[in-house]
């Protein structure tokens, strides 16, 4: 009999510290509210009563509007150790690409990508075949891979609506080696980090140690990435530093004590919650404070490991491994820090205002497995989240538009305005892409920005596009402005259309169908 249900959604937010903080500002919301239904009831003629009103019910908004960030994003990841096996070219389930509404982020980790030297070598040369499937899957979905970190078997891959491209800044990557004494890149942690609308995000990419009796050096081999990592960034030197971060992968816990039989045995029954106390990863949350700060769903689906391959059949090997959470993905909320006894109260206060200006809320929608695939003796895990925050800013650093109608086989305009000071350069470029384009270097051609001089702050610079530039297909476009030292697009036109060559059609180059009017 199924005994599992569908458990509630796991929240965190970054307005507390704890869940005691966020019940007790709660607390404070509903007396408020008290106080204001108290006062409505004693209302009477003078100002008093009126001016009491007024303040508690301003302060009742304020509350609200604290714990109620106005907009919300929705985040998909995928956890993979793959074994080295070569990809299905469908990925629709993997990605839940029929999903509504669909996500804005979608985040890829993969463990034991074929790393042997010839192919890691060619891997540098051309795209990996795991990047090459989602990236055909996401793009014309309208999905464009923002980076990739590899470390040997080590992916990861972050994709990104492409609405949200001007939005996604100060992008890193890095990776930390822990395999054979940290010499060797079998094991350890691959990680991206950019700040999203002003805030900043983290997500790690983890393959840990392996076997039963190595728990402590898990969590060791964990305690490292996180100390040793950095990045370029003053304001976020290393992963706990960003207000949010995913940690996910192969962490190689698994389930103690209990034999084999009583493991398959409440599997299939059902009755995954007998292992949740003998969890390694549970069990190690407990003694660990650092672990404490991240966050997991809970385990409503079988262990992802161990399985024969091309089956949803444990391990029949001689081995006969035991099942295992192995494949995990957990999150932390930047705790607040806890005021010193040397700061005044004055200071305190206001360090506390200026953090709940723009507070992140974490919620965990879905948490589960899919047993369709069957390449790797893993099945993958997928977690969905939405991101509720308030956007530092909305606007872009660059604005770019085409100037009147393109059309293929005459010179083109384009003008830019830089709207804010960055770190601009003689060497950005703006390219002209096709709708459902994969990369940033997916375009159909490109020209420099004005090479004389940095533009001023909202000055409208012109540039000409050579009519020998402009695709003879035509059809739907958008401009980029890319910054050479930001390494990443900061900004975007709107989607227009370049009208297809008359050219081109007479010479049977292109359909005869010129801009869906059918001749």
């Amino acid at each position: 009999m199924e005994l599992l249900t569908d458990s509630p959604r796991v929240r965190s937010d970054s307005t507390s510290s704890s869940a005691s903080q966020g019940s007790k500002s709660k607390t404070v919301l509903r007396q408020r509210l008290s106080q204001l239904l108290t006062c409505i009831e004693d209302m009477s003629s003078d100002d008093e009563a009126s001016e009491e009103v007024s303040r508690t019910l301003e302060e009742a908004f304020q509350l609200c509007g604290r714990f109620i960030p106005t907009d919300a994003f929705r985040i998909h990841i995928v956890t993979w150790n793959v074994a080295t096996a070569e990809p299905s070219e469908d990925a629709t389930s993997l990605l839940q690409l029929d999903a509504q509404p669909p996500p804005d982020l979608y985040v890829i980790g993969l463990q034991e990508v074929n790393a042997t030297p010839v192919r890691f070598i060619t891997d540098l040369i051309s795209e990996d075949s795991w990047s090459h499937v989602f990236t055909n899957s996401l793009a014309p979905r309208g999905f464009v891979k923002v980076t990739s970190v590899r470390m040997q078997g080590l992916l990861l891959l972050l994709f990104a609506k492409q609405i949200h491209l001007p939005y996604i800044r100060n992008i890193q990557t890095t990776y930390t080696r822990t395999g054979v004494f940290g010499y060797w890149g079998n094991k350890g942690g691959v990680s991206v980090r950019f700040s999203f609308y002003g805030h900043m995000i983290c997500f790690l990419n983890c393959h840990l140690a392996a076997h039963m009796n190595n728990a402590l050096q898990r969590v060791d081999e964990f305690e490292y990435i996180l100390e040793t990592q950095d990045f370029d960034i003053y304001d976020t030197p290393q992963i706990r530093d960003h207000k949010v971060v995913f940690w996910f992968g192969d962490l190689n816990f698994r389930i103690a004590d209990h034999g084999l039989h009583f493991l398959r045995s409440s599997i299939n029954s059902g009755r995954l919650n007998l292992l949740w106390g003998k969890d390694q990863l549970i069990m190690m949350k407990k003694k660990e404070a650092f672990l404490q700060e991240f966050e997991e769903g809970p385990l409503n689906f079988k262990p992802t490991y161990k399985f024969d391959r091309n089956s949803d059949t444990y391990d029949t090997s001689g081995k006969k491994r035991k099942p295992a959470w192995t494949d995990r993905i957990l999150w932390r909320i930047k705790p607040k820090p806890l005021p010193s006894e040397e700061d005044d109260e004055k200071a305190s206060t206001s360090t506390d205002e200026e953090q709940d200006e723009y507070p992140v809320l974490v919620t965990q929608d879905k948490y589960t497995s899919d047993m369709s695939y069957g390449v790797s003796d893993h099945k993958p895990v997928i977690a969905t989240f939405s991101l509720e925050l308030r956007k530092v800013f909305d606007t872009p650093l660059v604005r770019v538009s085409p100037v009147g109608i393109w059309s293929a086989g005459q010179d083109a305009l384009l003008t830019y305005s830089v709207l804010e000071d960055f770190m601009s350069s003689t060497w950005d470029w703006i390219g002209l892409y096709k709708v459902g384009f994969k990369t940033a270097s997916d375009y159909e051609t490109f020209v420099w920005v004005r090479e004389n001089e940095l533009p001023e702050i909202n000055e409208v610079i012109q540039i000409s596009v050579d009519k020998g530039q402009i695709p003879l297909l035509g059809g739907q476009y958008v401009l980029g402005y890319y910054s050479t030292n930001m390494q990443s697009i900061t900004g975007l036109s709107d989607s227009f259309q370049i009208l297809e060559s008359k050219h081109a059609v007479m010479e049977g180059l292109v359909p005869e169908d010129i801009n869906g009017v059918n001749k």
